[in-house]
């Protein structure tokens, strides 16, 4: 296997691929879940992991390196070889990342030169960091004699020349010299990559793009303009992490000497204490369609996979104004509302990339060479929610419409038969509606495993081994239709609708599993897990007619949904397990302390915790979710350990229909005393300047009180076909 790209994709082995990439911080999540989670990830169809390598995780304290925990590093690299997953490790030096000094330990800072220049001392710093960095990851580099290892890609820096550092062309000098110290060290991997936005220089490695649904860096504590992250454009530029250097501006690469690959889409968005900005599938998935339509060879996510802050030995380890940065962030919580969360729940954009990682996987090498090619009559300004959005990729005869009509926060028009015609503009291809919140894209003029679809108003998804192409159709067009090159009654064609596509699973083995519950797999091509809060069901095509145990077969049934397909039959299944449910009489919790600024709860969990344990011992459940509905503008808990306070967790308030979730699985191992917890919440005034996206009911002006506590049992079942 060999790696390369040229001006339009990434190549394996010469061919085009299309691959899907998701941000992961080991130092931010336990080391026992690295697995669990990386399994996640490919579960959703992330083909490559990537995480920053964050210096003052690893030396807080100058000379003295921490690499143990969940800070161990090699060990990360080793768990994403043994489960299949390539890594993109990006090294900094600055990281941003939302951490304190963006990476930079504090002591780098106190020096007698400033960071992040051309400085000889700084470099001689930086060097030092990367050896220290190598002699971690040295084993597990890509090469063409090692080509089983994952790392095969390497990030300098981050948002160099956007975001501090050096803004001419000595930046460019700089970037030079970075890869080239790594190269030097040792780290060889087949790519090099720098992020490209605002301004960014990118010593003329592989740019990297981003783009956000919404900016909750923006300084401004209202609802903001439309994002122009929701229009086709052939403008790379974030509009949101660029915006200040404006459209069209700030670029310092040539855009068509490499190809669109994207490192930093928002999988979510990250609070801060002055924007409560809450993303939602839809605000995820339409930016992702039309970065897609918009001509991107990588789809890549930051943050896919959330986490927790681990603890400073002199100091927490967040972004704030008080460590000189713009925003302040929660201590501990980096959940970062990405779909997989900070605790491993499995957040709603989840199954909705899923829909899209799928069909890259499958389609992807045709698809990237495909070029984009936007229509004059695209609107070209965010605000405008008139006139349709749509894009092509295609090469003028074959190839797909993208149509993008939801704006995050804002209402669009609906559009309703709209006649798309040919990218030349001739002759008309369908009749569709794209009504407001609607994103999608549709095939034309296609070869799918020998038949060959003229137009359709249907997304295709994936394909099984047995030759099955699996479609979907969208919300507003409840009527699929296909008109294909040629007569024919049974095309070899799966029919589902969006509803039912969401929870589609395709195996290992290609088996198609449905079920609105986490399925992911390890090794076993015929086993997965299904991780769920509630006794679940699932479907199986091809059908296997056994019995699973812990499961009851049910009957088989035609999930196709149109007259026009050979039916095909899936095997149901019923699991005859149901999650424990938690005795809340086990839960005692008083109200120890009230003023105007807050009120302290003490909880104690011990029992309904010790229960938990010896469940998981029994290996009867998983996890165990505490639940906090409260209203307040935040909250912490603590605990004790070894008879001091520490902070266990902390949250921002966003909204009255959103709880504070906290996983317990990752503290069984830790000595903590959960017998006298205590629960802060900080009261919320409407005067506060807070953007809040969906406010609650004021009603005597503040906000501060413990709704309620409940429980939920995740377990994990093994199905084995």
């Amino acid at each position: 296997m060999s790696y390369s790209f040229d001006s339009t994709s990434i190549l394996e082995n010469e061919k085009r691929i299309f691959p899907v990439m998701g941000e992961i911080h080991y130092s931010r999540y336990p080391k026992e879940l690295w697995k669990e989670s990386l399994l996640k990830m490919k579960a959703g169809g992330v083909t490559i992991a990537s995480t920053y390598v964050i210096w003052i995780h690893h030396e807080e304290i100058e000379g003295q390196y921490d690499f143990s925990g969940q800070r161990d590093l090699h060990a990360f690299v080793k768990e994403c070889k043994e489960c299949g997953m390539k890594l993109w490790l990006r090294i900094g030096p600055w990281v941003h990342a939302e951490v304190r000094n963006g990476g930079f330990p504090d002591w780098l800072l106190k020096k007698d030169f400033q960071a992040r220049t051309n400085d000889e001392r700084y470099f001689d710093c930086v060097e030092i960091w990367y050896k220290r960095i190598f002699e971690e990851v040295k084993d597990f580099l890509y090469s063409e004699d090692k080509k089983d290892n994952p790392i095969i890609g390497l990030q300098i820096e981050n948002e160099f020349g956007h975001c501090g550092g050096l803004y001419d062309e000595s930046g460019e000098v700089h970037m030079k010299r970075l890869q080239e110290m790594a190269i030097n060290i040792g780290f060889k991997v087949p790519f090099y990559t720098a992020t490209g936005w605002g301004g960014a220089r990118t010593g003329g490695m592989l740019p990297v793009m981003g783009g956000y649904c919404d900016a909750p860096w923006d300084q401004r504590t209202c609802k903001i303009e439309a994002s122009g992250n929701y229009i086709f454009t052939y403008e790379r530029n974030d509009h949101n992490i660029g915006s200040d250097f404006g459209l069209g501006e700030g670029i310092t690469f040539d855009s068509k000497a490499f190809p669109y690959l994207t490192a930093e889409l928002g999988g979510g968005l990250q609070m801060t204490k002055h924007r409560r900005t809450i993303a939602r599938a839809g605000d995820i998935g339409a930016v992702s369609i039309v970065k897609l339509g918009s001509g991107v060879n990588l789809l890549g996510y930051y943050m896919y996979h959330g986490g927790t802050n681990p603890q400073g030995k002199l100091t927490s380890l967040e972004e704030s104004k008080a460590s000189g940065s713009l925003n302040d962030l929660p201590i501990s919580s980096y959940d970062f509302n990405a779909p997989v969360k900070e605790y491993g729940q499995i957040y709603e954009t989840f199954n909705e990339l899923k829909l899209i990682f799928y069909f890259v996987r499958d389609f992807g090498s045709e698809l990237c060479s495909l070029p984009a090619l936007i229509p004059e009559n695209n609107p070209l300004k965010p605000d405008n929610l008139k006139d349709l959005r749509y894009s092509y990729r295609s090469d003028g005869k074959k190839g797909y419409v993208f149509f993008n009509n939801y704006v995050r926060l804002y209402q669009t028009c609906d559009h309703k038969n709209v006649e798309v015609k040919m990218p030349d503009g001739k002759e008309s291809l369908i009749k569709l509606n794209v009504l407001s919140k609607d994103y999608f894209f549709i095939p034309f003029n296609l070869d799918f495993n020998g038949t060959k679809v003229i137009k359709t108003n249907c997304s295709p998804l994936c394909k099984l081994d047995d030759g099955s192409l699996v479609f979907y159709s969208n919300f507003s067009n409840k009527e699929p239709y296909f008109e294909l090159d040629k007569e024919q009654k049974d095309c070899n064609f799966l029919l589902l609708s969006k509803e039912t596509a969401l929870n589609c699973w395709k195996s290992l083995d290609s088996h198609l599993i449905l079920c609105d519950s986490l399925i992911i797999q390890d090794k076993d091509k015929s086993s997965a897990f299904l991780y769920s809060r509630k006794a679940s069901s699932f479907a199986i095509y091809p059908p296997v007619k056994k019995e699973i145990e812990g499961f009851k077969y049910c009957e088989e049934k035609n999930m196709n949904q149109s007259k026009n397909f050979k039916p095909y039959n899936f095997s149901f299944y019923q699991s005859l397990i149901e999650p424990p449910s938690v005795d809340r009489s086990l839960l005692k919790q008083e109200l120890i302390e009230e003023s105007d600024r807050k009120k302290v709860y003490r909880l104690d969990l011990s029992l309904i915790f010790e229960d938990f344990k010896k469940k998981k011992e029994e290996k009867k459940v998983s996890d165990l979710f505490v639940k906090l509905f409260y209203l307040g503008e935040s909250a912490s808990l603590y605990t004790k350990k070894e008879g001091k306070r520490i902070l266990l967790a902390d949250n921002l308030f966003s909204s009255p229909d959103i709880c504070w979730e906290i996983g317990l699985k990752r503290f069984i191992n830790e000595a903590l005393d959960f017998s006298s917890l205590e629960l802060e919440i900080n009261n919320l005034n409407e005067k506060d300047q807070i953007y809040l996206e969906e406010k609650p009911d004021f009603t005597d002006g503040n906000l501060c009180n413990l709704k309620q506590i409940t429980f939920e049992y995740e377990i994990c079942q093994e199905i084995k076909w």
